[in-house]
């Protein structure tokens, strides 16, 4: 058995053909979707993220700007600036680009973005409308992973979900959001015991550890789905992820690469969100 790739890069580009032709038709009722990115500090990796999602914006025809702030902004006053961006009506998206300083709770400032402009699905209020299946904006990533298995007809009712992490961002929302589909979960993390027990009984195992290559094909039962969430760089410059993915590809029944895997979706995702929030505006 030699796994199918979820290509992740390839779904992207059809989705993003679709969103094109949606913001093509909001730009027809005079509705430019339009996002604006808060980055804080010049973090080399935020700045990469944030213009790739400029990037992105820009091949389907959504407006973007990005907000640069440097990383002795007070809580106040980048507080202050998203509150000047929930009452602007020409922003339709806001997301504030994390990791932040350690002087600003980041907590404080999810909270503060209009949850009807959390296109990063991170508010309270969202992730409350997840719990409960209601519609709302998804976390970006678990929305994606989502996307991804339902783009190859692989049956998520019923099936027996192992996730290894329990983030904020990525492993507690894709856990519900995989329950919302009637899958079986089991969240397992750094304190969990003979952690091989239970992903040699996932029909479905999610990696989101943050660690290269650590998971093997001894850690999967023949036939499982495999998706990759890691994103690591080696000493050689290589991006690899949390799977050992030459190792564990003859023995699974899919499996997402890294890169050209989750990455590209988890933007692809954003998009789909800021269309979203602007056609909430059309309804209104």
């Amino acid at each position: 058995m030699v796994a199918e790739i979820i290509n992740g890069k390839e779904l992207s580009s059809e989705l993003k053909l679709n969103m094109k032709e949606k913001v093509s038709d909001l730009k027809k009722n005079k509705i430019v979707p339009h996002l604006t990115v808060i980055l804080v500090g010049d973090n080399p990796a935020s700045k990469s993220y944030v213009n790739g999602k400029k990037k992105a914006c820009a091949e389907t025809g959504i407006s973007s700007d990005i907000i640069e702030m440097a990383d002795s902004i007070s809580e106040e006053k980048l507080l202050s600036t998203i509150n000047k961006l929930n009452q602007d009506q020409s922003v339709h998206g806001i997301l504030v680009q994390l990791p932040l300083p350690d002087h600003i709770n980041e907590q404080h400032i999810i909270e503060a973005i209009d949850p009807k402009k959390d296109v990063d699905g991170f508010h309270p209020v969202n992730i409350g409308k997840m719990m409960t299946g209601a519609d709302t904006f998804l976390p970006c990533t678990p929305f994606g992973i989502v996307t991804m298995l339902k783009s190859k007809d692989i049956n998520i009712s019923g099936q027996h979900v192992v996730i290894i992490g329990r983030s904020n961002i990525v492993g507690k929302p894709v856990g519900q959001l995989l329950l919302n589909e009637n899958a079986t979960v089991t969240y397992c993390h750094s304190k969990t015991e003979d952690l091989r027990s239970f992903t040699t009984n996932a029909d479905i195992l999610i990696v989101a550890i943050g660690k290269a290559n650590v998971l093997t094909e001894e850690y999967l039962k023949p036939g499982a789905v495999v998706i990759d969430v890691g994103i690591n760089r080696l000493d050689n410059g290589r991006l690899t992820g949390d799977v050992d993915f030459e190792n564990v590809k003859n023995k699974a029944s899919f499996i997402t690469p890294v890169p050209k895997g989750v990455g590209p979706m988890t933007i692809t995702m954003l998009l789909q969100n800021t269309i979203k929030a602007a056609e909430g505006l059309e309804k209104q």
